[in-house]
């Protein structure tokens, strides 16, 4: 393929392409059911590839995964291309799978602290007054420097919070237990969806997305999203997280003769569906400025209507396939589809757009001075690569070939907020009592702190004298752990020696 600065989507009257230094101003693709969206949604995935743009995009059916194997030169295909004087030529697009649930790709994670609160009471469906209480959560644990690392970590910071809130409302607002328990409840059902396999470490690394194969062409990340649609929620809500943690981490750089990574939105509806206000102005941010971090984003649905408008108003790129008009709300959804097209004199576009067969689109794109084109009627091009899905042996091997397994697909555990507030309990992470030893002073480990920071014990009177036990510190940690070790490993007696001795290494070296 000569790299020519474009991508052919088709062929009007004359060949329809995209601009590769304005595909970072985003784009639209819709059309009803079995019109194609697809089929259009593979050719730009194929063409970014080509040009050595990586893509991600989500795989609701499983069709989208055939990219990852030689197009098979179908009758149909071979046809249109040579209608649009093309050669067909099968090809295969390097592919790396993900999966939230870890079952046909790699593990895709995120820390409930990445999430955040916002994202989060998305997710949870949360009222103003739970997200409130959710956010104290975030608060809290950030001033106890307790990391939020997975839905465990989230009920234990919860917990602590209504077992405190007496002493917490004074400083953060009232905290009712009816507010946490509906948060915890709403975490459980979340659990019971799998939610668990999503948060925790190792966390998704975005620079995995944007990787080029050895022959400089760009990696196709594919998100294997058919029980994910399972749980829209979360569907909609881990694809925005991504997209923020795009923006966030993506440093600025203007205008490129291409893009840096190209992200398609598939039944985009998802997000907007009953989403607060709040949230869609997050939205329409991160969409709005992303362009400059060399970041283009194409939202996939079947009605133009789905897209708030000012969401819809920074779309440049956009592909119509056919819509029909049976109700008032097709009808509307039609006339708004023709409204947003630079109008051509030689067709009526809202007539055009309820007679398309499928593999026929209206499209207008970006021209070079940034101005759309006029609307024209087109036939979409073929794939070069497979249409259709991938046995589950070939994406097995694709899977192998990434060169990621070793870096995901097992989840790392560390000591996080549960761990350490059940060491605040005094229990172990199994929620089994730690046994301490017993001596005149209330245990050796209450003595050593004793003498190593003063009194374990919150003072009764002045600042912090909340009464309860301190956190541990550093000091108390290590020697807790020495002595643990040591009493399991040689008896009681015989690691009360060695926790003496590392104290009077400890003491002596203060000298």
């Amino acid at each position: 393929m000569a790299d020519d600065g474009t991508i052919l989507i088709g062929k009007s009257v004359k060949p329809e392409v995209l601009l590769l230094k304005l595909a970072n101003r985003h784009g639209l693709i819709t059309g009803a059911t079995g019109t194609g969206k697809t089929v259009t949604l593979q050719v730009l995935a194929e063409g970014f590839a080509a040009h050595g743009v990586p893509v991600f995009a989500a795989d609701i059916k499983g069709d989208l995964s055939g990219v990852a194997a030689v197009g098979d030169s179908k009758p149909p295909f071979v046809k249109r291309a040579e209608e649009l004087g093309l050669k067909y030529q099968p090809d295969q697009f390097t592919t790396v799978f993900w999966d939230v649930f870890g079952e046909q790709g790699h593990p895709v994670r995120a820390t409930i602290s990445e999430m955040g609160p916002l994202l989060l009471s998305r997710l949870l469906d949360l009222n103003d007054t739970q997200e409130g209480v959710l956010n104290i959560a975030f608060r809290i644990a950030d001033e106890q420097k307790l990391l939020l690392l997975d839905l465990k970590d989230l009920r234990a910071v919860l917990t602590f919070i209504a077992e405190n809130a007496s002493e917490l409302t004074t400083k953060y607002g009232n905290v009712s237990a009816q507010s946490v328990g509906t948060i915890q409840r709403a975490l459980l059902v979340l659990e019971n969806q799998k939610g668990e396999k999503f948060f925790g470490e190792p966390g998704l690394d975005i620079n995995d997305l944007m990787k080029t194969d050895r022959d400089g062409r760009g990696v196709i990340n594919m998100l294997a999203a058919d029980k994910l649609m399972a749980n829209p929620r979360l569907y909609a809500t881990f694809l925005l997280w991504l997209l923020s943690e795009l923006f966030e981490q993506l440093p600025e750089v203007g205008d490129l003769d291409k893009p840096k990574l190209v992200f398609f939105f598939d039944e985009a509806h998802l997000l907007f569906n009953g989403a607060p206000k709040v949230l869609l102005t997050a939205v329409e941010q991160v969409v709005r400025l992303i362009r400059s971090k060399g970041v283009g984003v194409y939202f996939v649905t079947q009605n133009p209507l789905d897209i708030p408008d000012t969401v819809l108003a920074q779309l440049g790129n956009r592909v119509q396939h056919a819509l029909r008009a049976f109700t008032p709300r097709d009808q509307k959804a039609v006339r708004a589809a023709a409204e947003t097209f630079r109008q051509n004199p030689k067709f009526k576009t809202e007539e055009a757009i309820t007679q398309l067969a499928v593999g026929e689109a209206l499209i207008s794109t970006l021209e070079g001075r940034g101005t759309p084109t006029m609307v024209e009627r087109t036939l979409i091009a073929p794939p070069m690569a497979q249409v259709g899905p991938i046995t589950p042996q070939q994406r097995a091997q694709c899977m192998r070939d990434s060169g990621f397994a070793g870096k995901y697909d097992t989840m790392v555990d560390r000591e996080s907020a549960y761990e350490e507030l059940m060491k605040r309990k005094g229990m172990n992470a199994d929620g089994s009592s730690v046994e301490a030893s017993a001596d005149s002073g209330g245990g050796i480990l209450d003595t050593i702190g004793g003498w190593l920071g003063g009194s374990t014990e919150r003072p009764k009177t002045g600042p912090g004298s909340r009464g309860g036990r301190l956190p541990p510190s550093m000091a108390e940690k290590v020697i807790t752990s020495a002595a643990r070790s040591a009493a399991t490993t040689i008896g009681r007696q015989v690691g009360q020696a060695i926790l003496r001795g590392v104290l009077g290494s400890m003491m002596g070296g203060k000298r």
